[in-house]
């Protein structure tokens, strides 16, 4: 006959070989979700474009900030991490990235949402590049599964015009 360890030693294999069997299922089922978020952010102003003292640009600006992300959301979701970053070119560098906005969303009743704020974060170039500037705004996300693999993506929305004068 086998012993009692041999036994609790078969038993608990088998119960870590089914725990990762779903976890497997769970993560792979995430694949089927087609998702079809939206969001919106309008400036409403530009309260203030100044010159710093060390010579880099700064604005400071408010938002209205509306998404619909509730379609990220799965049985396997724990939480998205989303962020409003606003993106342009220089002659320096192809990318600029500067993040205004961001938040972390626990739930799906959360993650329709309208926010009015000004930029959380400081909008500075290293340089006087900003006067008259295109950008655009992107809203990005993150999902964080409760098992498998992180996904992330983004919503683009062009048009968006800096002043050509300080303020």
């Amino acid at each position: 006959m086998h012993s009692f360890g041999y036994r609790a030693n078969a038993l608990l294999t088998f119960a870590i070989t089914i725990l990762a069997l779903m976890c497997a299922m769970a993560s792979l089922s995430d694949n089927f979700n087609t998702p079809t978020p939206s969001a919106q952010v309008q400036v409403l102003n530009i309260n203030w474009f100044q010159k710093q003292p060390n010579g880099n640009d700064e604005v400071s600006m408010t938002l209205n900030i509306s998404a619909d992300l509730q379609s990220l959301f799965t049985w396997n979701t724990k939480q998205v991490f989303v962020f409003l970053a606003a993106e342009y070119e220089t002659p320096k560098n192809s990318l600029n990235q500067i993040s205004l906005w961001d938040g972390i969303i626990p739930s799906k009743e959360h993650a329709k949402f309208w926010i009015h704020t000004s930029n959380k974060y400081r909008f500075i170039d290293q340089g006087s590049n900003l006067r008259g500037k295109e950008y655009n705004l992107t809203m990005h996300w993150h999902v964080m599964p409760k098992t498998g693999k992180m996904s992330a993506d983004k919503i683009v929305m062009p048009g968006y015009r800096l002043p050509a004068e300080y303020r």
